[in-house]
């Protein structure tokens, strides 16, 4: 049996050791903001894209980093839906607000893990063992 794998790509913006979360209406759960590319987007085009859609805030392309690649059981999913979520940094312009889906924008700290995806806990594990948040 093969897995489904819902293809994502999430920006770690990191503020006083704490990450930036969004949470969308109807859901329970917080996410890392980001989103699914379009048909013919690169991971940059697509970021982008869905950080202005859901934040309103422009990222620069040029400040754009690789932080990892985590997956994990997809949230509400089958079992066996997992989740590859591609992380990236990069700093922006603009002010945060919530956009589009986005009900709520939240600083989360590690000891939030109960709060957010399985994929999600991946990230927060990978940033507190590189003491990037507390």
């Amino acid at each position: 049996m093969t897995n489904k794998i819902i293809d994502k790509l999430a920006w770690i913006e990191l503020k006083d050791k704490a990450i930036l979360s969004t949470k969308s209406y109807g859901k329970d759960k917080y996410y890392i903001p980001g989103g699914k590319r379009e048909a013919g987007e690169t991971d940059e085009q697509a970021l982008i894209r869905e950080i202005s859609e859901e934040l309103s805030v422009t990222m620069d392309p040029e400040t754009l980093n690789y932080v990892g690649t985590f997956e994990a059981q997809a949230h509400s999913h089958d079992e066996g839906v997992l989740v590859k979520m591609t992380c990236y940094s990069g700093e922006y312009s603009g002010e945060l607000q919530a956009n589009s889906e986005i009900e709520e924008v939240k600083w989360l700290r590690y000891s939030d893990k109960d709060k957010i995806s399985e994929v999600d806990k991946l990230i927060f594990d990978y940033l507190y063992a590189h003491n990037l948040l507390d």
